[in-house]
């Protein structure tokens, strides 16, 4: 007879547990029958202990399996999901996903809504009028099949002892160990009915993980799981100590996203978007070269076909027919208020956490579950790392509809930059990739 006492004693004593064990505390604590100060003790004892791999893959497989799976077999074609470890100004499924569609894959994704200094992709497209996340079951298939991409909500159903276990790390201060994030995240991935995962794993002073060290190990067990379970999975590790492209906020973000479609765009932001793309492909065709992929990719974006996508993806959804050519619907700030450096020299760090959390205090993003987005609040960067300015120049616009709101900003603002009188060379975007081979260095 398995009891959570003995599971508790012997992960305590760093002995690794059965794939019986695992799932017994996984199902017993997702149904209520084993108590928050059991499983807390259980959770600490893995954080300090660590798990093996085999254990993390039974952990998420057991995860997994604790809700329901999404049957994705009657979608023609080879489905693919991407996921971000979150950061500031990540439009990046935006842009991606209209460009596998425009490929032939068929983009299956379920998103989630903003929490803290990082903004959710839900979010960003509920900023457009009229646009549901809300699909069912069979208008999800049926749009994938038609269009070729979707992107909706995440069910409550997806993997429940993820939340419970989760909210649960959250107030226990065991919410940083890799194998608990991994499982967290690929537990949901596994149960997507995708045949080919994009993982984003992001680094920096705006992202989760501040190191590179541990964003490769994350990443690299992120795809041993996924290949573990004949997932085609591939990360890259990409650069968070700046927001992604120059917008920050929902309505914002989704016209850099179209613009970058458009080819006028963030330039970051389309280099990482053509890297993923052709990651997927690769994986389809490894034989393929990446400069041909890649050239194939500009095609695409040069010739509108990714942008059309995007049009009629969101018009599917209930937003209007035409949103490259309806960019006036979103809703903006009605003021926009210059902030002014108050240094001069070279931009040396930018605080992408200290903007999140600048953009959540003017209503572009929540601090609580419940709290009500403004969608037309956010930032425009005009100057990234590397730039020279002068004490007075505009770096930043503030889009904003409640002026109350501006001093706390303005104060977080004045600690996100950082000056230095010699030239600075900006960060790399993209640090290496991981795929069924290992850690390559981009």
């Amino acid at each position: 007879m398995v009891r959570i006492y003995d599971i508790i004693r012997k992960k305590r004593d760093g002995q690794v547990l059965s794939s019986q064990e695992i799932d017994y505390f996984v199902q017993g604590y997702t149904q209520g029958q084993i108590p928050d100060y059991q499983m807390s003790a259980l959770l600490m004892a893995i954080f300090i202990n660590k798990l093996t791999d085999k254990e993390t893959f039974d952990l998420t497989h057991s995860m997994a399996k604790s809700g329901e799976s999404v049957d994705l077999s009657n979608i023609k074609g080879i489905k693919v999901d991407k996921h971000s470890t979150g950061g500031v100004g990540d439009k990046t499924t935006l842009v991606l996903s209209p460009i596998l569609a425009s490929l032939g894959f068929k983009v299956c994704k379920m998103s989630g809504r903003g929490l803290g200094h990082t903004g959710g992709t839900i979010d960003k497209l509920e900023s457009i009028p009229g646009f549901t996340t809300q699909l069912s079951p069979q208008q999800y298939k049926s749009q994938v099949n038609k269009i070729g991409m979707s992107i909706i909500s995440q069910t409550e159903n997806i993997a429940p002892a993820d939340k419970k276990l989760y909210a649960l790390r959250d107030v226990t201060a065991t919410v940083d160990n890799i194998s608990l994030i991994a499982s967290s995240i690929m537990s949901k991935k596994l149960v997507s009915g995708a045949d080919v995962i994009l993982l984003d794993v992001k680094v920096g002073k705006g992202a989760f993980v501040k190191d590179l060290n541990t964003a490769r190990t994350l990443a690299e067990t992120m795809v041993k799981i996924g290949n573990h379970y004949n997932k085609r999975t591939v990360a890259v590790i990409t650069d968070m100590n700046q927001p992604l492209g120059r917008a920050i906020g929902n309505s914002l973000e989704v016209m850099e996203a179209i613009n970058t479609l458009m080819g006028t765009g963030a330039n970051d932001l389309l280099e990482l978007c053509i890297v993923l793309s052709s990651l997927a492909f690769k994986v389809i065709e490894p034989k393929e070269d990446m400069n041909i992929i890649k050239d194939k990719i500009l095609g695409i974006i040069n010739t509108g076909q990714a942008l059309e996508k995007f049009n009629r993806f969101v018009h599917a959804q209930g937003g209007p027919e035409c949103i490259s050519k309806q960019q006036d619907v979103l809703p903006l700030g009605k003021y926009v208020i210059p902030y002014r450096s108050n240094g001069s020299g070279y931009i040396s760090e930018i605080d992408g956490e200290g903007l999140g959390i600048g953009a959540v205090t003017i209503g572009a993003g929540r601090q609580f579950k419940d709290d009500k987005i403004d969608h037309g609040c956010g930032f425009i960067l005009n100057k990234k790392i590397g730039d020279k300015v002068n004490k007075g120049d505009v770096i930043l616009d503030i889009y904003i509809n409640d002026k109350e709101k501006l001093p706390y900003c303005m104060d977080i603002l004045d600690r996100s930059f950082v000056f230095s009188d010699k030239p600075i060379k900006p960060p790399k975007l993209i640090y290496g990739i991981v795929d069924e081979k290992g850690y390559h260095t981009y």
